[in-house]
């Protein structure tokens, strides 16, 4: 009798059969590795039982032309192998350039073109605009030009004269509307000179706002001018701007802005007005920009939108320059030109931020014993050639007043007058600071894109580094406060170091408002080195 059972790799096989009485004793069957069991059915009888285990044979090789070896091979090669991940870009080592094609390529990009102009040079694409940029340029720019009231003829034969800037100005629009988003930004030449762009708008605007607020408000803190800017450039109020200048058909081509999500609409609509200002900017200077603003967007300074939140003001007495007597337009920020003979670079900006009340401060303690040394720290006062000497001398007198008020906490005199502290230099200083480090980052930086230079801005100009530099000078032991937070601020850095960075913001709005630009330069990579090593990461 068999009996079989089949799992799937094993048979196993088991027979029965009688034995006789005795024992075996053959040597043969004693190392048989055969089981064998016996069961007692019968007194003279034994069954035997033997089971025992097959195991299928290996499986033999198919032949080499065999339809089914092949058929397994193929099978083999279609499986999808393990997807490896790229290592990161910043570790990829890209070999050298070489030295000749190096220069090549240096000499003949754009950005090397105007030496006159060498900010508006660097933000050129870093090579020459292809036949793709150019369709686009035959085909749209027109448009653009005319919404906002430009010729429409082409800007090199328009604008006449060897150093003109405007002669850039098609360029530079066709780059400002190239955002991250359409296809002719898949060029390297042309995102990058979009994202520069972009970079550079976004500090003229805030520069161009504070200006105007801070003469068009002149006793206003900057809080509610904060608010006031927000309203007007804030994100969410730029498609309403781009709109009214018809300008949403250049940006979304075949595609109703309105019907969009809000986060497809809005950060695209932003890139494209900042680099508009930026190319601007570089063309026509800020007047320009203030005519694009309020002219071609229309913007309503009275609007419900861009009024600041109901607060609580601080009853200010004190006597504002005759210049402020009613509230100032656009085309009075515009067509106001100072004098060949004035006392400052901006002489209607000094007046707005530094009060006429200060002139009682002429001759106290401070201005005894600490001015002569600030003033030697930072450089004052600059040889400038005046006709008139008495014009040096009346220049002298309110510089040392600015100094004081920069270095003057508010909680000294706030509270009794208002503008008795540094908070609206510290406003004015915190956006020329900005403006000035962006261009120096960009003819530094000829070919990094918008977004590393902001990260490297930004990392730059923080308000802890801003302060460090102050202290490094030891400008900050002339620092005016009150006696009730005098002593809390000596037993505590936390609270002493924000007045130092807003004291370092408020120097550089002096010196923009008193000797320009140029000065602003000085003090920040002269004077305070803002450029140099950061301290090391604990």
């Amino acid at each position: 009798m068999l009996e079989f059972s089949s799992p799937h790799t094993q048979m196993e096989l088991s027979s029965s059969f009688l034995l006789p009485h005795k024992p075996l004793h053959s040597s043969s069957y004693l190392h048989n590795p055969l089981r064998i069991t016996t069961k007692t059915r019968h007194p003279t009888t034994q069954i035997l039982r033997i089971s025992a285990v097959a195991i299928d044979p290996p499986p033999q090789e198919l032949p080499q032309n065999s339809p089914r070896r092949l058929l397994q091979e193929l099978a083999e090669r279609k499986r999808p192998s393990p997807k490896r991940r790229a290592p990161p870009r910043r570790f990829v080592l890209t070999p050298p350039v070489n030295d000749k094609k190096l220069a090549n390529r240096l000499l003949n990009s754009p950005q090397l073109t105007l030496n006159n102009f060498p900010v508006l040079s660097s933000c050129l694409p870093y090579a020459k605009l292809n036949d793709n940029d150019n369709a686009w340029m035959e085909e749209h720019l027109m448009e653009a030009k005319q919404a906002l009231g430009y010729p429409l003829e082409p800007s090199e034969e328009v604008m006449m004269g060897e150093g003109n800037p405007a002669k850039m100005l098609d360029t530079l629009l066709y780059l400002a509307f190239q955002h991250p988003k359409c296809e002719r930004s898949r060029a390297r030449h042309v995102r990058c000179a979009h994202s520069r762009l972009v970079f550079l708008g976004q500090y003229v605007l805030e520069l161009a706002l504070a200006e105007f607020f801070l003469q068009r408000y002149p006793r206003e803190s900057p809080g509610p001018m904060r608010e006031r800017v927000f309203g007007l450039i804030g994100k969410r109020s730029l498609p309403m701007w781009i709109k009214a200048a018809s300008l949403q058909n250049l940006i979304f081509p075949n595609v109703n802005m309105d019907k969009l999500v809000r986060k497809d609409r809005e950060p695209i609509v932003k890139s494209v007005f900042w680099a508009l200002f930026g190319a601007i900017y570089l063309c026509f200077g800020m007047p320009e920009v203030y005519r694009v603003l309020f002219e071609v967007f229309g913007m309503d300074l009275e609007a419900e939108y861009c009024q600041p939140k109901l607060r609580r003001q601080l009853e200010d007495i004190d006597h504002v320059s005759a210049e402020f007597k009613g509230k100032l337009s656009w085309q009075d920020v515009v067509a106001y030109k100072p004098p060949a003979d004035a006392l400052f670079a901006n002489p209607r900006l000094f007046r707005a931020c530094i009060p006429p009340g200060m002139h009682r401060f002429r001759g106290n303690i401070w201005d005894y014993d600490s001015r002569p040394q600030v003033m030697r720290i930072l450089g004052y006062p600059l040889d400038m050639e005046d006709r008139i000497p008495g014009i040096t001398d009346a220049r002298n007198i309110e510089l040392g007043l600015g100094l004081q008020l920069c270095f003057l906490h508010p909680s000294n005199y706030k509270f009794e007058h208002p503008r008795f502290c540094y908070e609206r230099l510290e406003y004015l200083g915190q956006k020329i600071q900005d403006l000035v480090m962006a261009e120096r980052l960009l003819m530094k930086h000829l070919d990094a894109p918008g977004f590393w230079i902001q990260e490297k801005h930004r990392r730059i100009l923080m308000n802890k580094y801003c302060g460090r530099y102050l202290r490094a000078k030891q400008l900050h032991h002339y620092i005016i406060y009150s006696d009730k937070v005098k002593d809390a601020y000596g037993r505590s850095h936390r609270l002493r170091n924000p007045a130092t960075t807003s004291v370092q913001q408020a120097l550089h709005g002096l010196s923009y408002a008193v000797y320009g630009k140029r000065d602003v330069r000085r003090l920040m990579f002269e004077v305070f080195d803002y450029e140099q090593v950061q301290p090391r990461t604990i």
